[in-house]
């Protein structure tokens, strides 16, 4: 029961008094924060979150002042907003009303998010560029059970293609636990894969959001875990103004759940339509083939002529080709006797008794010279060697011996020009025309001197 110190009040009189009071107390404020959860719906208002690392806030951009603002308000960028502090008494909300909007710079979460782009990028994360399988026999989805991602992929899977075996792989999506979830679960598929090669291609995907959202798709372990992926990984995160690291990490990217089915298997209408159109093609050209068989078939008809005229005609080619084979035979043979008559010519005049025979006549002919000319060579050669005996003579030390000179050698055989050459005692040996003589060097004079 209420006191008489604490009055009664209805819901909504208590929500407007707390509007009144906010916007009495506080008035126009700037506030300065990143833009998170930027919405346009359909009226024109812009609805977003402005927050900090402790706290958000909630505001309204009508209109009528939206149109006035330069800035393009999108997720993660760092602004000022002025507006007054109030309350939508309807839910109970505490908001800004926001009456303009200025660019401060770039944002911690987009500012965070270009440099590991940068960092991954320089590591070759992004060089991912395999072919998926078209279409895959055996699609595995990781994505959240409840959202709405899952529920468009198999809804266009089903309209397209309804042969694809789809296994959903159930991890959260957003939050702390939404990227080890996706690296455990990547790293058991690509396990699995082995035992199981029907599985050949992967869609880590889910529905739009913030970029807080979002923001598990951004982290480094989950891109590097899709880059060293043995079986090909589509992208589909977001709306297609959203862009994720694991959109590059990836072999392939689609800018929604709903278009990546689109992009993974083909459309059965189209392939039907296709199917159609070359049926109606092949009943065209078998019945043009028919017709043109059929045409032939009656050529042929047109053409074929009583057996016993053709064996007739068939009787006088093969008489025609029996005189020309005995022609042709009867030529090859006198061609054939005239080459055996060369031959033998040839072989008796090659033949070993033959050239035998003129072996003997050439070497009984060199016999005969080589006696001819052996005396006359012989005497030759002994004139010359005459000759050079007299010259020999003629220079010959023992000629001067002869004549009554000698030649002394000592011991050694060297021969003794001088008489200081010598010693008294010495031995020599003394070499005459005829004979050698012992001799002994006496002292005297003259051997002295």
């Amino acid at each position: 029961m209420p006191t008489a110190d604490a009055p009664l009040f209805s819901v909504s009189e208590l929500n407007r008094r707390a509007r009144q009071a906010l916007e009495q107390d506080v008035g126009d404020v700037w506030v300065e924060g990143e833009l998170s959860g930027v919405s346009r719906p359909s009226s024109g208002h812009v609805y977003f979150t402005l927050k900090d690392e402790r706290a958000q806030l909630r505001c309204a951009l009508f209109r009528n002042r939206a149109r006035f603002v330069a800035a393009p308000m999108r997720d993660g960028d760092h602004v000022k907003v002025r507006g007054r502090v109030s309350l939508f008494e309807p839910r109970g909300d505490y908001q800004l009303i926001a009456e303009a909007v200025q660019a401060v710079g770039e944002g911690e979460l987009l500012a965070a998010f270009e440099r590991l782009k940068a960092k991954l990028d320089a590591e070759g994360v992004f060089a991912n560029a395999r072919p998926l399988p078209y279409p895959p026999r055996h699609l595995l989805v990781l994505t959240s059970p409840t959202g709405a991602a899952i529920r468009d992929v198999l809804a266009v899977l089903a309209a397209r293609w309804p042969l694809v075996q789809v296994t959903l792989i159930p991890v959260p999506v957003q939050g702390r636990e939404a990227a080890p979830a996706m690296i455990a679960a990547l790293g058991l598929l690509n396990r699995q894969s082995a035992l199981d090669p029907a599985r050949d291609a992967i869609l880590v995907t889910r529905g739009g959001g913030s970029l807080e959202d979002l923001w598990a798709f951004n982290d480094e372990h989950l891109a590097r875990a899709i880059f060293h992926s043995r079986l090909p990984v589509m992208s589909a995160v977001g709306h297609e103004v959203d862009v994720t690291l694991t959109d590059f990490a990836a072999d392939r990217r689609a800018p929604t759940p709903s278009a990546a089915a689109e992009q993974l298997v083909p459309d059965r209408g189209e392939l039907l339509a296709r199917l159609r159109v070359l049926e109606a093609r092949l009943g065209r050209a078998e019945r043009a083939r028919l017709d043109t068989e059929a045409q032939r078939l009656d050529h042929l008809r047109a053409r074929l002529r009583h057996p016993g005229e053709v064996l007739g005609y068939r009787r006088r080619q093969l008489e025609q080709l029996e005189g020309r084979l005995a022609r042709a035979m009867r030529t090859r043979l006198e061609a054939a006797r005239q080459r055996e008559h060369q031959l033998r010519q040839r072989l008796a005049l090659r033949s070993p008794a033959t050239l035998v025979a003129q072996a003997e006549r050439r070497l009984t002919l060199a016999h005969q010279r080589l006696h001819q000319a052996m005396p006359r060579e012989l005497s030759r050669h002994r004139e010359r060697l005459t000759a050079l005996a007299r010259e020999l003579q003629a220079v010959s030390p023992l000629a001067v011996l002869g004549r009554g000179y000698a030649i002394l050698e000592n011991e050694a055989g060297r021969v003794i020009r001088r008489a200081a050459d010598t010693a008294p005692g010495e031995r020599l040996e003394a070499r005459l025309g005829e004979g050698r003589l012992a001799l002994e060097v006496l002292p005297g004079e003259d051997a002295a001197d």
